[in-house]
């Protein structure tokens, strides 16, 4: 069988593509509206995406109607391959994504699955098509063989992205994110591990001044690790500790953590932190907020250069469609996934596979 997935502007133009390529005999096994180009549902267009099939075989033969004498067990067998298509067609209709119930069972559960994980409906659509298409090449796929092309296909999806801390650029490190995702303590970690793993010289920088708290936890954390650290209540403040540790190697920053669903926010962020000086910038999200609110906040943050993104708090959610969705998305790769409270410990060097993994794996333990 021949699968081939055809693009077009409206249902009518589909169908003419169709026939020309794979013929009148083509079945069609989804079909769905589609958005392309744009970021965050901006300067999109609207087109139709079309699954279709031939059998190669059934291509070459003459058609049903061309045939003038039909031998009773052969008007039988075309009467099987009609109701086959009519099967396959219902299967593979527009709705059947949204109705579950017409998929093969292997590739509902694996559907189903991705849902409890809020992959994103576009996601799972992507995932069940290809699925269908290796459905109908197997003679009986397992489980195994779904669930390795659902692995495959993740990875895919993020191949391109960089993922990891970036290796080579300035020395300057900032932390930018909300409230609440545990971005101090993040700092430390990241820190820490520079510092007693790389054997590297590093300092702290807060400009987080709108929380006692905050600073007097990074001051505990630089204490204990016997780094050197500054308030900047300023810019001016900002640019002095900058000068003062121009003969470390690695300088942290860690920004007020705001309300950043809200634009005057960044704004003041953007006010403190000379953003055109050379430095790598990590937005910090935590995997427990809504998916909504996290793609919200990256919108916010489009008019500041975000290098990679840092999740944290994979320890207190099962749930992580929101971290795939968010990547392929945004098309921006994650430099460190934290995983607990422990400093310098409960941190790790983010990986496409290995968050697919995660992935794959937390669905699987539902």
């Amino acid at each position: 069988m021949k699968v081939k997935k055809f693009v077009a502007k409206d249902m009518p133009e589909a169908m003419k593509k169709i026939r020309a390529d794979l013929g009148e005999e083509a079945v069609i096994l989804n079909s769905k509206r589609i958005v392309t180009g744009g970021f965050f549902g901006l300067f999109t267009k609207k087109k139709i995406e079309v699954i279709a099939a031939i059998d190669e075989e059934e291509r070459q033969r003459p058609r049903w109607n061309e045939i003038k004498h039909v031998p009773p067990e052969k008007q039988d067998l075309k009467e099987e391959v009609e109701e086959l298509k009519k099967v396959v067609a219902s299967i593979s209709s527009p709705a059947s994504l949204s109705s579950q119930d017409r998929l093969p069972e292997k590739i509902q559960q694996i559907d189903q699955m991705l849902s409890e994980q809020e992959v994103s409906p576009y996601l799972r659509e992507q995932v069940v098509e290809e699925l269908l298409a290796t459905w109908y090449r197997s003679d009986a796929p397992t489980d195994a063989l779904l669930y390795e092309k659902t692995r495959d296909f993740f990875i895919e999806k993020m191949k391109k992205l960089s993922f990891g801390p970036v290796t080579s650029g300035p020395k300057i490190i900032h932390l930018v994110g909300p409230t609440g995702v545990g971005k101090t303590t993040t700092v430390a970690k990241i820190a820490a591990y520079y510092h007693l793993e790389k054997k590297q010289e590093v300092a702290f920088i807060t400009t987080d001044t709108y929380r006692i708290a905050a600073v007097d936890q990074l001051k505990t954390y630089a204490k204990i690790l016997n780094i050197p650290v500054e308030v900047a209540y300023s810019p001016a403040d900002f640019q002095r500790a900058i000068e003062k540790f121009q003969n470390k190697d690695v300088i942290f920053v860690d920004s007020a953590g705001r309300n950043f669903q809200k634009q005057q926010y960044v704004k003041e962020l953007q006010t403190m932190i000379d953003f055109n000086e050379e430095m790598t910038t990590y937005l910090v999200l935590s995997l427990t907020s809504k998916y909504k609110d996290m793609k919200n906040i990256v919108h916010q943050f489009s008019h500041i250069p975000i290098d990679r993104f840092v999740f944290t708090k994979k320890d207190e959610t099962s749930t992580l469609g929101a971290m795939v969705n968010l990547v392929t998305e945004a098309n921006k790769g994650v430099a460190y996934v934290t995983t607990g409270q422990n400093v310098p410990d409960d941190i790790e060097i983010a990986d496409a596979t290995r968050i697919v993994d995660w992935l794959l794996e937390e669905g699987r333990h539902e």
